[in-house]
């Protein structure tokens, strides 16, 4: 797990068998998303692209039935699958979302997006929360809110780059409402339609983080602590977002590593 990444600090907290369960459930989780999404970053040697769905859910199939299973994180994350009673309709659902970028670079409604960031991000949550220990069922809405919440977060800080892909996640319907267009967002200038779009989609995922927090179930907030400095990190790049006026053309949004420890700090001595 590299320091670079916005995880890093949330995982420090874990006791340390939760923390190489976390590592490996997220190292499994990347390298299908880096197969199939970014074929230069994936795993020498493995298949990339359209075949790398069918191999990554092969290994998860060989990891939970009990198999050898061919990918060192596959094999990483076998251990961990009883102790944690992992869910493999998590996993399977995780692979689900990834292959959807094999196939769709637009989405019409935020219908279609919800179920995009239910697959490659909330049902992360859900295998995170098990980790945890949580106890109550309360941290599964927690855990699905969240997960759209910190999607939607990185949609937002990645159009750029996701534009330069030829994919546009916001849904074309909000573009329609705010008089935006894709080629308005290709130019990479925050005109007003785009600001009123960005504005728009901040707002939405605003909601989201708001509706997490009203779901932390008191038994469970404790074991949710790693999972609230996620959730703080993202929102204050939100806000950053916000704060910057919507520019996520002319430089990447990131919250300064210092930054990130300092919010983890405060918000680990909070739970």
């Amino acid at each position: 797990m590299a320091r670079k990444t916005s995880f890093y600090y949330s995982f420090l907290v874990l006791p340390a068998a939760q923390r190489q369960a976390i590592i490996a459930v997220w190292d499994f989780c990347r390298a299908v998303d880096d197969a199939v999404d970014e074929e230069a970053a994936a795993t020498p040697g493995l298949p990339t692209g359209r075949a790398a769905v069918a191999f990554w859910r092969a290994d998860l199939a060989r990891a939970f039935e009990g198999g050898t299973p061919e990918t060192a994180q596959g094999r990483r994350l076998q251990p961990f699958i009883a102790p944690f009673d992992l869910p493999r309709q998590a996993f399977e659902d995780v692979i689900d979302g990834v292959a959807m970028d094999l196939d769709t670079t637009r989405y019409q409604t935020f219908g279609d997006l919800f179920e995009y960031c239910r697959r490659v991000a909330s049902a992360v949550g859900l295998i995170c929360i098990k980790v945890f220990g949580c106890r109550d069922e309360q941290a599964r809405d927690y855990a699905l809110h969240l997960g759209v919440a910190l999607q939607l977060t990185n949609i937002l800080r990645d159009v750029k780059d996701d534009l330069a892909r030829g994919r546009v996640y916001l849904p074309l319907d909000d573009l329609r409402a705010c008089g935006c267009t894709v080629d308005d967002l290709a130019r990479g200038a925050v005109t007003e339609p785009v600001r009123s779009l960005m504005a728009f989609e901040c707002r939405r995922a605003r909601e989201f983080y708001q509706k997490a927090a009203a779901f932390v179930p008191p038994e469970d907030r404790k074991r949710l602590a790693a999972a609230e400095i996620m959730r703080a990190v993202y929102f204050e790049t939100l806000t950053r977002i916000e704060r910057n006026g919507y520019d996520v053309f002319t430089t990447r949004t990131r919250v300064p590593r210092p930054r990130q420890a300092l919010i983890a700090l405060k918000q680990w001595l909070w739970t």
